[in-house]
């Protein structure tokens, strides 16, 4: 019997609370919810991509992957070991195990330090090597990166945003990491620049078998390099599937108004019809009840409004949504059992 493979990151029922105090006083006077029973599984080697507006809680997902953060309930698992509420020197031995690649390059870098010095700092952290050892292994990340060694001695200000992403992705592999976890890693970046740091991500992975947790607002982007990819709305994954069912068929409504608003490239295609969503996302310190997503829903029912959606198996893909489950078909049917219209699923 083939063994069942452990994940390099296991989600379980994960939440974040940020608490909200008064500026005068201190005293807490309400809360945010960043991240809500959010479940997910990345398997060695794979690439799951993250995506939602900005404050969805992508980032505090991401952040809680690699410690900067404890989860307020459920469990964070690197490798089936539960690291939830893991103490800082408890946290130090496992830092090797991921890593993080930042949104902004130049701020994820000492300006004060070489290139070279940079890269070598997790290895000094986390591993027995000598100098002349460690300066070997600097050099050898910087030609995993595509990069001359002479670009150890050069500081972050000499550089462009693409070659310093690509020093920042060096310094996350120095470990051997399990994951990295690459929070809107390309957004800095112009359009041929991304399409050669996401090349790279590829032929890493597929050297190293590193796992991404890839988290980016650009559904474009993540459908060139995500196996499977996670839609995420106020703090809850709403949908989750293979990247190309995800991308070509979705079936929640928030997913698809996202499909909606990536530009077609080739202009002989037929132009996808443009969903625009009725106002702002919701506070998340004021959250609505029910399903989270109804207030901007044109498909929203009763039931939505009351109750929140679980997950359901549509096809290959989990979808949060009451349009898929027993409340549509109930809604649907009229008196005599005749249709009233109100929950016909989304296309």
């Amino acid at each position: 019997m083939k063994q069942e493979q452990v994940p390099a990151l296991e989600f379980d029922a994960v939440s974040k609370v940020f608490p909200v105090r008064s500026p005068l006083l201190g005293r807490r006077i309400g809360s945010i919810h960043a991240v809500d029973s959010a479940s997910l599984q990345i398997a060695p080697g794979e690439t799951v991509g993250l995506v939602g507006e900005s404050g969805s809680g992508k980032s505090t997902l991401g952040r809680l992957a690699v410690g900067l953060g404890a989860p307020t309930s459920g469990r964070v698992l690197l490798s089936g070991r539960d690291v939830s509420r893991l103490s800082p020197s408890r946290w130090r031995p496992l830092r090797n195990q991921s890593q993080m690649v930042f949104q902004d390059p130049y701020s994820s870098f000492d300006p004060r330090a070489s290139v070279g010095q940079a890269i070598a700092e997790p290895l000094k952290v986390h591993t027995d090597l000598d100098h002349r050892a460690i300066v070997s292994r600097v050099h050898d990340l910087l030609g995993q990166v595509q990069l001359p060694t002479s670009y150890a001695e050069r500081y972050p200000h000499e550089l462009s945003g693409g070659q310093l992403q690509r020093l920042a992705l060096a310094r996350a592999l120095a470990v051997n990491p399990k994951l990295i976890v690459a929070d809107e890693p390309l957004s800095a970046l112009d359009v041929s620049t991304q399409a050669q740091v996401l090349r790279l991500l590829e032929d890493l992975q597929a050297e190293l078998g590193v796992a991404y947790l890839f988290i980016s607002h650009d559904l474009a982007l993540v459908s060139h390099i995500s196996h499977r990819v996670a839609v995420m709305y106020l703090g809850r994954i709403v949908e989750l599937g293979p990247g190309d069912k995800v991308i070509s068929s979705p079936q929640h409504p928030y997913s698809q108004a996202l499909l909606s608003a990536v530009p077609v490239p080739n202009p002989a295609q037929r132009r996808r019809e443009r969903i625009v969503l009725r106002g702002d996302p919701p506070s998340p310190a004021n959250l609505p009840s029910g399903c989270r997503f109804h207030t901007r829903c044109a498909h929203a029912m009763d039931v939505c409004r009351d109750t929140d959606p679980r997950a359901l198996t549509v096809g290959q893909v989990a979808v949060a949504c009451h349009l898929y489950g027993d409340a549509a078909a109930e809604a649907s049917a009229g008196p005599g059992g005749t249709s009233s219209g109100t929950a016909s699923a989304p296309r």
